[in-house]
């Protein structure tokens, strides 16, 4: 007793407050570790100095390097329990998974497409829903049916056929990683630890693909497999901390049905995304409801909830920022044009968006007034481009759109839209002749050229509210306030 009792001030992975009124101790710990693997005494424990105590903890172990679990069976899931888990969630997936184009079975001799098909799905499925993903991964598949069909694309093709998945530097780093294999002597990696040497394949990617394609026996841990581990051992810990994070691996690593290894991945997997949800489990349906410790708890006591399981970690409230976007279309009346060609942007290749088009624009630091906004624009395009009213080109018009709200994982962006279209003095080989910042990208393309080109929601956003604006005038020219209304409600 005397040996559980230290054991339970681990902070890694609390209890449950209700259970522990009610239970035996030894089922009642989330996680703990043997008595001796604790070290660090608190200072109610020692009167050592402060000082001490400090130089004592940099020349043992580092504190983030925790020790493996493995000594007590109460860390990890009983051999019955692993046996039972294992059978039930395997039958249950055989029976219930759903049909997705990248679980396509291939012979042996096919390993290395499989792979490479997997790949392809487990990156456009971070952060995206499945049914968003299923036409992509389609028409992926059909340009690039194989690791070395990709490696031939360039980034332009790859961001074109990503548009609109988000998060593009997956993309760039899927195209980087295929090239890398590609270019290497030994062929596509086999095992989870030779894959997580591959550019953008992390632990859970080459997880998956190490056990899907090659059949070994290594762990997946996405959202939905932490959901389900969490609840299956009632853990209540923060799933973020990085100490919780590594048992939840150890966790799966101990299921792995070592002869089933990539079926079981996804039977897991398949389990937190259909019965096992967020806020609507259904556990009367579910396979291993019985082996639940989250389900049991609820049953036995109404205060305890499923969905209590796990810790729901409080989102970072995104930073806002504002971007002032200037459409600019450049008139050629000598060729008798009737529309215009419109200058975009490539972003820097780091960061945010990196290597992707867009219009012209300007980040502000704070909310600003059209006269401010204005200045802003007309500063960069005279640095940019040599673009100045009245000197090296003439205005036909400038138009205020309107703005939006576009979303990012961190960033709350109020996008401001205009439209300026000018009539160059020298005419477009001037501009491009002429142009200030050498090390500026940037391309003049027309609106066929627009429609096909791989740009991002937000800008193709900018583009349809250009287009509402042209179709408003064409049909009412003399009446503003009317097509103002209609392009509003077409964007809304």
């Amino acid at each position: 007793m005397a040996r559980l009792l230290r054991v339970a001030r681990n902070p890694t992975f609390e209890r449950s407050t209700v259970a522990s009124k009610r239970q035996n101790p030894k089922t009642i710990l989330s996680f703990h570790y043997k008595a001796s693997n604790f070290r660090t005494k608190t200072m109610s424990q020692s009167s050592t100095p402060r000082e001490k105590l400090k130089k004592k903890s940099r020349a043992e172990k580092p504190e983030e390097e925790e020790e493996p679990l493995g000594g007590d069976i109460e860390d990890l899931f009983s051999g019955n329990e692993t046996q039972e888990i294992r059978m039930s969630l395997l039958d249950w997936y055989d029976t219930n998974q759903r049909d997705l184009p990248w679980r396509k079975r291939r012979s042996e001799s096919e390993k290395e497409r499989r792979a490479y098909e997997v790949w392809v799905s487990e990156i456009m499925l971070q952060q995206t829903r499945v049914q968003t993903v299923l036409e992509y991964y389609k028409r992926w598949m059909l340009k690039w049916p194989t690791i070395n069909d990709l490696a031939q694309a360039s980034l332009e093709e790859v961001n074109e056929m990503w548009a609109g998945l988000g998060y593009y530097r997956r993309a760039r780093f899927l195209l980087e990683g295929a090239k890398m294999v590609v270019a290497g002597k030994d062929g596509f990696p086999n095992q989870a630890s030779s894959l997580m040497k591959v550019k953008g394949i992390g632990e859970y990617t080459a997880g998956a693909i190490a056990s899907i394609a090659f059949n070994e026996a290594v762990p997946v841990v996405d959202g939905n497999v932490i959901r389900v581990l969490a609840r299956l051992k009632a853990i209540s810990a923060n799933p973020k901390d990085r100490r919780t994070a590594r048992n939840f691996w150890k966790l799966a690593a101990q299921l792995v049905d070592p002869s089933r290894p990539g079926d079981f991945n996804q039977s897991l997997m398949e389990l937190g995304a259909t019965l096992c949800s967020v806020s609507k489990p259904s556990c009367s349906s579910c396979p291993v409801s019985s082996q639940c410790r989250a389900y049991s708890l609820s049953q036995e006591n109404r205060t305890i909830s499923v969905t209590d399981y796990p810790t729901k970690v409080v989102k970072a409230k995104p930073r806002c920022d504002f971007c002032c976007v200037c459409v600019l279309e450049i008139l050629n009346l000598e060729r008798n044009q009737s529309g215009g060609r419109f200058v975009l942007v490539k972003r820097p290749e780091e960061g945010l968006l990196a290597g992707l088009w867009e219009f012209p624009s300007v980040i502000l630091d704070k909310e600003a007034g059209l006269a401010t906004r204005r200045n802003a624009i007309n500063l960069y395009l005279k640095e940019a481009f040599h673009v100045q009213p009245k000197k090296t080109c003439t205005i036909v018009s400038r138009k205020e759109l309107g703005e939006f709200v576009h979303i990012f994982t961190h960033i709350r962006r109020k996008v401001y839209v205009e439209l300026l279209v000018v009539q160059l003095t020298g005419g477009t080989d001037a501009l491009l002749k002429d142009q200030a910042n050498d090390t500026l990208t940037w391309k003049c393309v027309g609106s066929d050229a627009l429609s096909t080109m791989g740009l991002t929601s937000a800008v193709r956003k900018v583009y349809s509210m250009v287009e509402a604006h042209k179709q408003g005038s064409s049909v009412a020219p003399d009446s503003s306030n009317r097509a103002a209304i209609s392009r509003k409600r077409r964007i809304s």
